[in-house]
């Protein structure tokens, strides 16, 4: 496993419930804001090995960006039993629910 692939599995578990971060916050995060993709194969690939909250995840319109019908409900799930209100579109709004950064860092 790369370093970078580390930190971004280290971001995406600090996640609390019931908050959200984007593919490109992750990927900034994790020292390479252009790298939103890899943050997406590393979730497709790694959740279940690391236990990733995956459902944490949005694009960077707040959107839920899971096209297959079963998972996208999942992640719905998942998020509203947290406490997050989603908006028309399977939308979370960030203002409200998206973790900062800055935390991730502090925690360190």
């Amino acid at each position: 496993m790369t370093p970078f692939t580390a930190r971004i599995i280290q971001v995406i578990q600090s996640i609390p419930e019931g908050k959200v971060m984007t593919y490109g916050q992750i990927a900034a995060c994790a020292g390479s804001p252009r790298a939103a993709r890899q943050v997406v194969r590393i979730l497709h690939s790694m959740s279940g090995a690391h236990q990733l909250p995956w459902h944490r995840v949005v694009n960077k319109a707040g959107e839920i960006a899971l096209k297959e019908d079963e998972s996208k409900s999942l992640q719905m799930l998942l998020l509203e039993s947290e406490g997050v209100e989603l908006l028309m579109g399977h939308r979370v709004d960030l203002a409200v629910y998206q973790w900062d950064a800055e935390h991730v860092q502090e925690e360190e």
